[in-house]
């Protein structure tokens, strides 16, 4: 049985308020820490906040939205800043949140209706709880924005903040994406390199169908003269920075990899780098913990899982590397 994360005889007990768009992922969020052995309860009455993770004796995640008894965002601040008053206590607030129109594929997916628009259109649910919510936003702790974040790469993030054990010794998860530069930069990435001087698969119609996942392409990729000298000077310089960002405190790293249409050689770039890194770690600590997620993949998954071919899969799209890997990363679920 999990008993949550390790604490000190006098380390304040950890409250998390759980809050967000709906269907930007705030039940995901609540299951992961859940399992990392928190407390969870969802939809509590906000009367009853203050009371439920003051009698507690493990960590405590709450989940609260606009369907909860009760629910106004001046009092649920109100009751965080009491919380923060009490010693015993680490209350965070999370804010989970998603572009407009991800929510709105989300609900046309599972065909719920929006609950501040039961009987109009989504999109007017979704901007009446964006403007209600606003407040709660700004005083977010953590703000997750699930728009691009798959299951895998949201649970990483929240295991590394809130989980115990290996993972607060560990202190760091390098989160590694591939993406395309016609659609924008990944929002959470701290570090950005340029993959679109290695010579394009996409050129090559044999290759052209295939993904970064596949053998052949990444043949390809890697015998261009300039990878390998690419991959040991990213290596060198991660292995530089990860130490320094753990002394910092830092518990997330975003490291991203970008080329043209973001499904040959950012793909392989990032595989590769996960493959080193994965053999690598803080002195006398184990292996970095990483996530690979990519980006371009999981879109085409999504938009048409029949055509990603055998290698562009959403199960392909995102994984773990380093050690313990969590079961649920191999479990397909959802972020709503």
């Amino acid at each position: 049985m999990n008993e949550g994360p390790a604490a000190g005889p006098t380390a304040p007990r950890r409250v998390v308020l759980v809050t967000g768009l709906s269907g930007a992922g705030r039940a995901s969020i609540l299951h992961v820490l859940e399992d990392l052995g928190y407390e969870a309860v969802d939809n509590a009455p906000l009367p009853m906040i203050e009371e439920l993770v003051t009698r507690g004796e493990r960590p405590a995640a709450v989940g609260v939205d606009t369907r909860s008894r009760g629910f106004d965002p001046a009092t649920l601040l109100h009751t965080l800043g009491r919380l923060k008053l009490n010693p015993a206590l680490r209350p965070e607030l999370v804010f989970a949140w998603a572009d407009d129109s991800v929510l709105i594929r989300r609900y046309t997916e599972t065909r719920r209706r929006h609950p501040m628009a039961p009987r109009g259109r989504v999109m007017d649910g979704i901007i009446a709880e964006t403007k209600l919510l606003a407040p709660l936003r700004d005083a977010a702790d953590l703000l997750l924005d699930t728009s691009d974040l798959a299951p895998p790469a949201l649970r990483g993030r929240i295991e590394s903040r809130y989980g115990g054990g290996e993972a607060d010794l560990q202190g760091l998860t390098v989160s590694l994406i591939s993406f395309g530069y016609p659609r924008g930069l990944p929002r959470d990435a701290d570090l950005i390199f340029d993959a679109r001087f290695l010579r394009n698969p996409h050129y090559d119609p044999m290759l052209r169908p295939g993904t970064g996942l596949d053998p052949a392409v990444a043949a390809y990729v890697a015998a261009d003269a300039s990878f390998e000298p690419f991959l040991e000077k990213v290596t060198d310089l991660l292995t530089l920075l990860l130490p320094r960002f753990v002394e910092e405190g830092k518990k997330y790293l975003g490291v991203a990899v970008g080329c043209t249409g973001g499904r040959h050689r950012s793909v392989y770039v990032v595989e590769s780098l996960a493959a080193r890194l994965a053999q690598q770690g803080p002195e006398g600590g184990p292996p970095w913990r990483v996530t690979v997620t990519h980006r371009e993949l999981t879109r085409l998954a999504r938009q048409a899982p029949e055509k990603t071919g055998a290698a562009g899969t959403a199960g392909d799209a995102t994984h773990f590397t380093g050690p313990s890997e969590p079961e649920q990363a191999r479990r397909p679920e959802g972020n709503s």
